[in-house]
């Protein structure tokens, strides 16, 4: 007799006793349990047999929580993307021969904190990256092909902490890991979080206020130059996309302790294919995710100076600014930034800035793609500013296009022309 045969012989046997004899149900359904199936049995799945069904050698033991982050960052080849005092993210945009779960990969990321690998992001076809419909289907259906054998079938359940930013997923669960696999309509996404977490639907703990009120206080860094900048901002590449609003406001919940993910935020804020996204909305929806974690965010009205600046990052509050984007303009700024970093005499310093007081205006404009022939994009930009100098009459900024873009300094004057209007900026409310 087969083990199929001889489990339903022994359900079937213990179902015509269950009224006269309870115990030997209860020894025959014992006996079923363990009997082998043809099912998937997630608890025995092996991090190896995983490992292979991914492509990626994600796991080094039962349990990717316990591991340290720099030794997982080497094992998969993902570059680091940012690091501060505690927190750490490495992401890899691949190459299009790439395979992970039978599917076509846009985004690999991994982000940990205190040097433990907190969750993995795997991002496959997405608007951002101008897939069609077919290919949000088609991958949908190789990642679930690649995941069933293994282990079974996923439970329907929901991810995310608002109305908003909430949706529905397939979730798998394994020896204290939580697969998910994220189906909204802009993108097609495998999460892998602690299953405590998924349970909690995304919410992690809620850091006081006073304590981060404090912690806030201590990024403050004054420099003999005379800088003033906000340190321990985490870095967001956002890739060959236009998502620089859901990136720059990924980089801002991550640094007041809210988890937060770009992809899961332009599906918030309707980032449209190629990029593009409703500042508006995007507030809309962001600020109900800060109260969801006893956070509020405000936009302001302000005057851009050195001392309405001050106000906000002496207090270790960046600033989300929406601005016009100038190529021309931009890149003046940064070969100066390269040159500000060599700067010994700091009180010679201003008078190589006259030449960037006098700057015009920059308006709403479209911009060519030098990548897409022909398409082209309006010039709608959101960063930060992160820092002040008082005697330069400089400001710092910080755009999320990778490491290099962390810290760049433009004169007051630029900053003023290339500002959208008074209210195009948007801080924690205390």
């Amino acid at each position: 007799m087969n083990s199929r045969k001889l489990t339903a012989w022994a359900l079937g046997l213990g179902h015509s006793l269950v009224i006269g004899h309870r115990s030997w149900v209860i020894l025959l359904c014992a006996f079923a349990a363990v009997a082998p199936s043809s099912r998937a049995v997630p608890g025995f799945t092996k991090f190896q047999d995983l490992n292979t069904v991914f492509n990626v050698p994600l796991w080094q033991s039962e349990s990717l929580w316990t591991e340290n982050e720099r030794e997982v960052g080497k094992r998969l080849g993902w570059p680091e993307e940012s690091r501060t005092t505690t927190l750490a993210s490495y992401r890899l945009y691949p190459k299009d021969d790439a395979r992970v779960l039978g599917a076509r990969p846009y985004s690999l990321a991994f982000y940990a904190d205190k040097g433990r690998v907190t969750q993995v992001s795997m991002v496959f076809a997405n608007h951002g990256d101008r897939c069609n419909a077919r290919q949000f289907e088609q991958d949908t259906q190789k990642i679930e092909a690649a995941l069933k054998p293994m282990l079974g079938e996923p439970v329907q359940t929901f991810f995310g902490q608002t109305r908003k930013i909430r949706y529905k997923v397939r979730r798998w669960n394994w020896k204290g890991h939580a697969i998910l696999l994220e189906t909204p309509e802009s993108y097609v996404g495998l999460r892998v979080i602690p299953a405590e977490l998924a349970d909690r639907e995304g919410r992690a703990d809620v850091i006081g206020y006073q304590q981060l009120r404090d912690t806030l206080s201590q990024r403050v860094k004054k420099r003999d130059s005379g800088d003033v900048i906000v340190s321990e901002i985490p870095m967001v590449d956002q890739g060959p996309k236009g998502y620089c609003v859901p990136a720059t406001w990924e980089r801002y919940l991550r640094y007041i302790g809210i988890q937060a993910d770009m992809y899961v935020l332009a599906l918030a804020g309707q980032t449209k294919v190629g990029g593009g996204t409703s500042a508006n909305l995007m507030f809309e929806n962001v600020e109900a995710l800060a109260r969801r974690n006893g956070r509020r965010f405000e936009q302001l009205s302000l005057t851009l100076t050195v001392p309405n600046l001050a106000k906000y990052i002496d207090k270790g509050f960046p600033l989300m600014w929406g601005i016009f984007f100038d190529p021309e303009l931009d890149k003046g700024i940064s070969v100066r930034s390269k040159e500000r970093l060599a700067v010994t005499d700091w009180k010679a310093w201003p008078e190589k800035l006259k030449g960037a007081r006098n700057v015009p205006k920059v308006g709403k404009k479209h911009l060519k793609m030098p990548d897409s022939p022909g398409a082209e994009v309006n010039n709608g930009h959101v960063r930060m500013i992160t820092g002040y100098n008082a005697k330069t009459g400089e400001v710092a900024i910080s755009d999320s296009w990778g490491k290099r873009f962390e810290e760049r300094w433009a004169t007051v004057e630029e900053a003023q022309a290339m500002t959208q209007h008074e209210t195009a900026f948007w801080n924690v409310r205390w």
